[in-house]
């Protein structure tokens, strides 16, 4: 699925740490750690937030030192990575990407020079550089990172400044992917993905030729991309074979005696036997209570790994319900012009993932449903009793940044306790004096945890959800996917974590091509679905390039030869330009002499008697000068026609 990887020859790198210490502010993050990388394997490195997976990426960096023991890296690795920022530049979009491989770069760099110095030899080696770096094929391969992540063609062009925060990142992930490399260090790559992208960059990963080493907090993710987990826990590494399932299950399985364990595995069963009291008569949720049937059958071969999490966020029972929440009776949504008509209910049992292609208007609908954004035909009709919980990433810029989470809750709950709104942070991450920091210090999932509590703590009766797991971690995503399980009111839900759509809702609705639609298959028939067209869109690239041989069959060595000559007919653009410049200047001076000789024949006293031989010696000097002229003339139109037709034929 999506563009193949370009085809690298693997030096079979072997990382190593041995006893490795790494200190941070005087922290010890890693201490007697060992750990082995293997030659094109993919890993995924987890563990919580703060214990030291982006500071081990920077070590494999040279951005940060080992303080005691040994790492070993071969000198030869070529080493790919996915930078976080990027600067307010006016680079294309797609030469930004296209900067990602140094080579094609350098070989682009090094025909220049030759052209410029008029050197055959080395103009011959540049073009074989470059056809050896896969230059003649660098530009589609850009193009299609671009569009596999979700740019537009239209995008593509545009500078680099002229995109929001997120997706310049997404443009920092393809010029890591342009770049050939043995190792690739990827820190979550699917935070400001969508979930057709999403989907996409897992193809592209499984057909990653060299070693990966992954940080990721989602855990479908990880189970279809990566072979071993490492764990980095308590400054140790421990690699568990397998994908983020098989970890857990072994995490779980050595947990087993803990008695915390049994607790939360028990609150587990009792969240599913809930959902399927509730919906098992119901028949349009019969399939869905069949599946958490099945799900509970499983739970004592796979117990979950988070017996020591210290989230357990809540969302407290709401005061009252409408039956019917929304009505939107022919609601054009968009901006300028419309770019989805919807024409539906959502109901107090409603449970709903949109699903669709990126600026198909999926987070367009959501805000018209908050009332951000007004629609531009059509009513919308809200129930007596409707109350919205909005989370969108924006929100998070509109914290407060010099005051503490308590102050946020108490501004919403004035009427409340200081106690209260203590425990109630605390289910959400935040204990003792740590509810009085400003959120100023907060890192992204904190913030995204404080923007769900302050939700929370209003009681809606229909949360409205876009992409809510960006930036939390597996724990708080589990705490996140529990609370949701249980919370009694309606749902809407934009995410690329199918692990939380799986637990969470009951229905999709399909957002594309002007209209929104119920959608009768589930993720997995949807990622079928994204493949069909993948294979279509290749196919009928495919038939393009065909047609192309056809009109123009020609043989490899046609083709080489026809390079051969545009690097000949190249090579000689620049002594003819040359040749150019010289013959003006020649023309220039000889023109300016006749100019000079005319203007003194024109003087009437130069016809004197006395005057006959200086007449004599113009007359001969102007014959001379208007022949070099006009030979001049027709040498300079002759180098011109020659110059002309050159860049014509290379286009």
């Amino acid at each position: 699925m999506g563009s193949d990887p370009v085809t690298v020859v693997p030096c079979a790198p072997m990382i190593q740490l041995h006893n490795l210490h790494l200190l941070r502010g005087g922290q010890a993050l890693l201490k007697d750690a060992n750990l082995s990388l293997h030659a094109g394997h993919r890993y995924g490195l987890v563990g919580r937030n703060g214990a030291g997976k982006t500071s081990l990426f920077k070590l494999l960096l040279n951005e940060l030192q080992v303080d005691a023991g040994e790492l070993s890296i071969p000198p030869s690795l070529r080493l790919a990575h996915m930078a976080q920022e990027i600067g307010d530049i006016e680079r294309s979009a797609v030469d930004h990407v296209l900067d990602g491989d140094p080579l094609f770069r350098q070989a682009e760099a090094d025909i220049a020079v030759a052209q410029q110095q008029s050197n055959d030899t080395a103009l011959a080696q540049g073009w074989a550089d470059y056809e050896q770096v896969g230059g003649y094929t660098a530009l589609n391969r850009a193009q299609q990172l671009l569009q596999g992540l979700g740019f537009q063609e239209g995008d593509w062009q545009q500078s680099v400044a002229s995109f929001s925060g997120g997706w310049r990142v997404r443009l920092n992930l393809a010029k890591a992917l342009m770049c050939p490399s043995d190792l690739l260090l990827l820190d979550e790559p699917t935070n400001h993905l969508d979930l057709d992208a999403t989907m996409w960059l897992e193809g592209w990963l499984q057909n990653y030729p060299g070693t990966l080493l992954l940080i990721s907090h989602d855990r479908d993710f990880l189970d279809q991309v990566v072979q071993t987990i490492v764990y980095l826990n308590q400054q140790q590494l421990t690699a568990y074979r397998g994908n983020y399932a098989a970890f857990e299950r072994q995490k779980a399985e050595r947990m087993a005696q803990q008695q915390s364990l049994y607790e939360k595995q028990q609150a587990e069963i009792a969240h599913i036997e809930s959902f399927i009291r509730r919906f098992k008569a119901k028949a349009s949720k019969a399939k869905q209570a069949q599946g958490r049937v099945k799900a509970l059958e499983r739970m004592e071969l796979i117990a979950p790994a988070y017996a020591d999490s210290p989230f357990t966020f809540r969302f407290p029972d709401f005061d009252q319900i409408s039956a019917n929440l929304l009505t939107l009776d022919g609601v054009d949504i968009g901006y300028d012009k419309p770019l989805v008509k919807a024409n539906l209910s959502i109901l107090q049992d409603s449970r709903i993932a949109l699903l669709g292609p990126n600026g198909a208007g999926k987070s367009s609908f959501i805000k018209t449903l908050v009332g951000d954004v007004a629609p531009l035909a059509g009513t919308i009709v809200g129930g007596e009793h409707l109350r919205i919980g909005y989370f969108a990433q924006h929100q998070l810029e509109a914290l407060d940044l010099q005051a503490h989470g308590l102050l946020h809750l108490q501004r919403l709950k004035p009427q409340a306790s200081e106690q209260e709104l203590r425990n109630f942070l605390g289910g959400f991450g935040w204990q003792g004096d740590r509810v009085f920091e400003p959120v100023k210090n907060f890192s992204g999932g904190e913030k995204v945890r404080l923007a769900l509590a302050m939700i929370a703590i209003q009681k809606p009766n229909l949360l409205l959800l876009d992409e809510p797991t960006n930036h939390l971690d597996l724990e708080a995503r589990h705490a996140l996917t529990m609370a949701l399980q249980e919370f009694q009111g309606a749902i809407v839900v934009i995410s690329h974590d199918r692990h939380l759509l799986r637990q969470v809702v009951d229905q999709y609705w399909l957002v594309a091509d002007g209209k929104i639609a119920a959608y009768e298959g589930d993720l997995d028939d949807y990622q079928k679905h994204l493949q069909q067209l993948v294979q279509q869109q290749a196919k009928a690239r495919q038939e393009v390039k065909q047609e192309l041989s056809a009109s123009n069959s020609v043989s490899a060595q046609d083709r080489k030869e026809q390079k051969r000559i545009q690097a000949e007919k190249r090579a000689k653009l620049s002594p003819l330009k040359k040749q150019l410049a010289k013959l003006e200047t020649q023309l220039d001076r000889a023109q300016a002499e006749l100019a000079e000789i005319e203007q003194q024949l024109a003087h009437p006293d130069i016809y004197d008697a006395a005057q006959k031989d200086l007449l004599q010696q113009l007359l001969q000097q102007q014959a001379t000068n208007t022949q070099q002229a006009e030979q001049l003339e027709e040498d300079w139109m002759l180098a011109q026609e020659q110059l002309e037709e050159l860049e014509s034929e290379l286009g």
